[in-house]
């Protein structure tokens, strides 16, 4: 089994990258593994800690439309050059972390896909050298309200929701061109979506050169690859498991999100 990278929060509140064993204990790293991080001989066992998201990205820059499939179910031709739009940092959460259906959305989807971790500066790349700042692989699903996605015209706010880009549960370093991506919803045998990786119009050093010809990448920032077809809603109550081979999975529930309550004033 290729190793694991993680990003875990301690029972005290201490952060921390690492190394994952196969027992779940975790072998402790003194800095982000991309930024050269070297085991230390603290370990944390399994009972001790929880996962977080792998990586605390700046920016998660998303790729719409990168499988053709996908592109003819939503009803548009194969674009020309990558269509990337942005997903805000704060809405990345963890695997068996919940996403909020948010009361303003009549219809959220699940877009299961290949994320990137950037490991280095990445600016006017070539593909060969945007190559090498892919530091290694995770698995994303970009929700996305649909019905708000279509209605505002752009994508900010329907893509943009807190809990709508889970992210997980570890990153690794290595990864087959041809493994496959599956999404499942609550537990059904039978993958709602299912594609090979390689059936990517635009391969993940195309992209990363691509972004880097508009944006700086930073070390730990995220590249979404985009979603194959078999996209479809979520609804309160639903669990959504993406797979990815050689990866893992990544597993979600949904809830309503709830509005904030006024606040009570004091004299009362």
């Amino acid at each position: 089994m290729a190793q694991r990278y993680v990003r875990v929060e301690t029972t005290t509140g201490q952060l921390h990258y690492g190394l994952l064993h196969l027992d779940r204990r975790v072998q402790v790293l003194d800095a982000p593994p991309w930024l050269k991080g070297q085991l230390t001989n603290l370990e944390l066992p399994s009972d001790s800690y929880r996962l977080l998201a792998p990586c605390a990205p700046s920016k998660i820059v998303a790729v719409g439309k990168n499988y053709a499939k996908h592109a003819a179910e939503m009803g548009g031709d194969v674009p020309k050059e990558p269509l990337l739009f942005i997903k805000p940092s704060t809405s990345v959460i963890a695997a068996e972390t919940e996403i909020h259906y948010p009361p303003q959305s009549q219809r959220i989807d699940y877009e299961g896909e290949l994320a990137l971790v950037i490991g280095d500066h990445c600016v006017d790349c070539t593909p060969e050298q945007a190559q090498t700042k892919i530091w290694g692989y995770t698995i994303a699903n970009d929700v996305t309200a649909r019905d708000l996605q279509k209605r505002d015209g752009q994508w900010t706010r329907a893509k943009g929701f807190d809990t709508f880009c889970p992210l997980g549960p570890w990153i690794v370093r290595e990864l087959s061109p041809g493994a496959r991506l599956q999404t499942f919803i609550n537990h059904e045998a039978h993958p709602t979506q299912s594609a090979t990786i390689d059936e990517m119009i635009f391969s993940p050093d195309l992209l990363v050169s691509f972004i880097s010809q508009a944006m700086t990448l930073l070390p730990g920032d995220v590249v979404l690859t985009g979603t194959p077809d078999g996209i479809g809603p979520l609804q309160v109550g639903d669990r959504v498991r993406i797979e990815i081979e050689g990866i893992g999975s990544l597993e979600n529930s949904v809830v309503l999100r709830q509005p904030l309550e006024e606040a009570i004033p004091e004299h009362l």
